[in-house]
């Protein structure tokens, strides 16, 4: 997070061509005083244009994809994964399924399109929507293994009946260098092209479509012209000329229809469904939001739905965000006249059509390959760029009213203005709604302390946590820091039942700084309200960055707490999270973080500790602390020392997060893993080999929200496993023994 909240909000909503340009341009001339969000259902965008040769096995996939925590994060982009589900415009507010909105001062929308009439269709096995591109070949090599398993594939009397419906520009594509693929792998396939038009390519040069026909003749593709598909069940489809046609495998690919998002929001569309912008791409009710891409239709100058109009609005778009933020006048598109269009074949050529020219091959693959090529290298260039300045400490702010400087008051004077808490508590006791299954007195009329409902627990447990956010997202920063709380307390093998929140906010304008808070609290609340934890209050204050804490109440259920004393010789230790978020988060500011590391990173952090606590308390273990900041060794040796006791522990059955490794061998690590490595001197049994390996430096990377470390008998250690689910996995990482030293050590087996 910065120093000081900046004070105007840009939120791209989608990550399609212009946003990204956006981002991109964010990269190298950050905005001064402003915060840009990328809000995007996935955390690698991929690039339309290869999706075709990448099936084909012309490119890996990595080659079509921009990796959003790498390219975006690192540059100070606020990244939010997540679906956003409704715009509204007026209210400035994004909306998603499970998270809290977000508001902005100015919004660009780049969700791209849909295949038209897809949603009928996405819940029928062996139909596959092209969108969203991102999880689409995953979704195919699937639904095709599961085919070859069933027998289908295998000779040519059991062919895998392919069926494209769409034959645009995507549809050809997706279907030569579909059928390439599999013939390439000696599958045997029939392959058959449905549309509704009379020919193949509506708009493109007669010559560009004789050729692709005769390329899906040569192939022996199947066309059907001017059918329309009106029922598919998971063999066949049925076709409005009143035939069927058999099929193990349809893939959509229809003409371009507006997303649900695009549906959802309330601003003026086009005639076709798309949200209406003038020239300026500012959508034409005159409210603060730009559409872009295949998500708009603009209305005095109409142009096809393609990805070279999306790139080249790019700069106009960058251009007229500055503009409105200045408050100036905004700067007109010109479409261009015409686009390059280059179709792939899916055996190293490509079809050509520009203007009045039509041409087929090789060297129009080349091409292609070139301009895909160059255009990626923009966005997979994940080298930092150079840090943002940020704005001094000082603690001086302009009065909103005379513009006289004011020097801000520290102590109690230090808190913040009681208009952001109540701004904040508005909005959070509008967004509750009748099924949470706890009310927050927090969020009712404030009071000078906080009284316990007697019927919700003795509080028999206390403890508190607090740390500065690892990502700058508030809502998911809000959820870690409940979570981190509440683990203190379920290590124990107590029950949470109520908590007072610390919150200190970066100095900035009243209007942000309740927006903040009001993130951060909707995140713990979601947390909370499934604990059944009720928050009772807190305390904010203003200081130079962005903390978060919890101070957190528990009852032990007429039950003796289980504390970190209590392993004996022969105990197994089992661990319930794998290790490595110190070094993943290390990871993220230097672009090396790769997105599927950090998409599982997170999914385990936002694990709660509660059923691996409830079940371990069940199964009788003997001892149990989570895993945190002073890491796997520190918090073991926390726990032989209250013991008494001494362990051994497998190097090689520590369960790691995918990446931890890759960036441990290229000397990423947490600031926090030199001060956690004081206690190796009370470790045996490494070698130098062995301390330059990953699993060794997993031992001292601190964690956050990390797993618990449990003690329990070998012959409890099934009834343990046998309550695990999708919460909790537990590793065996090594065992008690007897103590035989004047300290407790640790010695390592390989």
């Amino acid at each position: 997070m910065d120093e000081r909240l900046p004070s105007r909000d840009i939120v791209l909503v989608g990550a399609g061509h212009t946003n990204m340009h956006i981002v991109r341009m964010w990269r190298m001339s950050p905005l001064p005083e402003t915060r840009l969000t990328l809000i995007s259902p996935f955390s690698r965008a991929t690039y339309s244009g290869m999706l075709p040769g990448t099936l084909a096995g012309l490119y890996q996939p990595a080659e079509m994809e921009i990796d959003l925590w790498r390219f975006a994060a690192p540059s100070g982009v606020r990244l939010i994964i997540d679906e956003a589900l409704r715009i509204d415009a007026r209210r400035q507010r994004v909306h998603f399924r499970d998270r809290a909105p977000i508001r902005f001062d100015v919004a660009s929308v780049g969700v791209g399109s849909v295949p038209a009439g897809g949603d009928r269709w996405s819940d029928v096995a062996g139909c596959l929507l092209i969108k969203p591109m991102a999880t689409f070949r995953q979704r195919l090599a699937t639904r095709l293994a599961d085919l070859q398993r069933a027998g289908r594939g295998s000779s040519a009397d059991s062919p895998v009946r392919v069926v494209v419906a769409g034959a645009g520009a995507a549809g050809i594509e997706i279907c030569l260098c579909l059928e390439a693929v599999l013939r390439h792998q000696k599958v045997a396939a029939h392959v058959t092209l449905v549309d509704s038009g009379e020919s193949i390519l509506r708009g493109y040069l007669p010559g560009t479509v004789k050729r692709v026909a005769g390329a899906l003749k040569r192939r022996g593709i199947e066309v059907r012209s001017s059918v329309r598909v009106v029922d598919i069940d998971s063999q066949q489809l049925q076709l409005s000329d009143a035939t069927s046609l058999p099929s193990d495998l349809v893939v959509w690919a229809t003409s371009a229809s507006p997303s649900a998002l695009i549906q959802s929001t309330e601003l003026p569309k086009a005639d076709d469904g798309f949200l209406a912008v003038d020239l300026t791409l500012r959508s034409t009710s005159g409210l603060p939001v730009f559409a872009v891409g295949d998500s708009a239709s603009l209305i005095d100058s109409p142009v096809a739905k393609s990805g070279v109009y999306a790139v080249r609005e790019g700069p106009i778009l960058w251009e007229n965000l500055q503009r409105f933020l200045r408050n100036e006048p905004l700067q007109p598109y010109v479409p261009q006249p015409g686009f390059l269009s280059l179709l792939a074949d899916g055996e190293g050529g490509a079809f050509l059509n520009y203007k009045r020219l039509a041409a087929s091959g090789r060297w129009c693959w080349r091409y292609k390959d070139h301009i895909d090529r160059r255009f990626m290298r923009m966005y997979q260039d994940y080298r930092p760029m150079s840090p943002i300045s940020r704005p001094s400490t000082i603690a001086v702010l302009a009065d909103a009213n005379s513009g006289t400087p004011q020097m801000r008051c520290r102590g109690c004077g230090g808190k913040a203005g009681a208009n952001v808490l109540r701004a904040a508590f508005e909005r959070l006791s509008e967004s509750r709604t009748v099924s949470s299954r706890v009310q927050h007195r927090a969020l009712q009329a404030p009071e000078d302390a906080a009284w316990l409902d007697p019927q919700a627990g003795t509080p028999e447990l206390i403890s508190v946590d607090f740390f500065q956010p690892f990502l700058d997202d508030p809502w998911l920063i809000g959820r870690v820091a409940a979570l981190n709380a509440l683990s203190d307390l379920w290590a124990t093998g107590g029950r949470p039942f109520a908590a007072l929140a610390t919150v200190q906010l970066p100095e900035g304008v009243p209007r942000q700084q309740s927006e903040l808070l009001y993130q951060l609290l909707a995140g713990s609340l979601a947390e909370f309200d499934t604990a059944e934890v009720e928050l009772l209050g807190g305390h904010t204050t203003e200081g130079s960055e962005l903390s978060i804490g919890f101070t957190v109440l528990g009852s032990l259920d007429e039950q003796l707490p289980l504390r970190k004393s209590g392993l004996q010789p022969g105990d197994l230790l089992v661990l319930t999270k794998p290790l490595g978020t110190g070094t993943l988060l290390a990871g993220i500011p230097l672009a090396k973080a790769e997105a599927v590391w950090v998409d599982r990173m997170l999914q385990t952090m936002l694990q709660a500790n509660a059923r691996a606590a409830t079940a371990a308390r069940a199964a009788g273990a003997t001892a149990m602390t989570d895993v945190t900041g002073f890491g796997l060794a520190g918090h073991l040796f926390e726990m032989l020392d209250a013991s008494g006791v001494a362990a051994e522990v497998s190097l090689q059955s520590l369960p790691l997060l995918d990446g931890f490794a890759e960036l441990s061998a290229a000397g990423v690590e947490s600031t926090l893993a030199p001060a956690n490595r004081n206690v190796a001197d009370r470790i045996t049994g490494g070698t130098e080999e062995l301390e330059r390996s990953p699993r060794w430096r997993a031992l001292f990377d601190p964690q956050t929200s990390g797993g618990l470390l449990i003690g329990i008998a070998a012959d409890k250690l099934s009834t343990l496993t046998a309550a695990e689910d999708s919460d909790f996995k537990s590793a065996v990482i090594g065992q008690v023994t007897a103590r035989c030293a004047a300290h407790p050590t640790l010695t390592l087996l390989q």
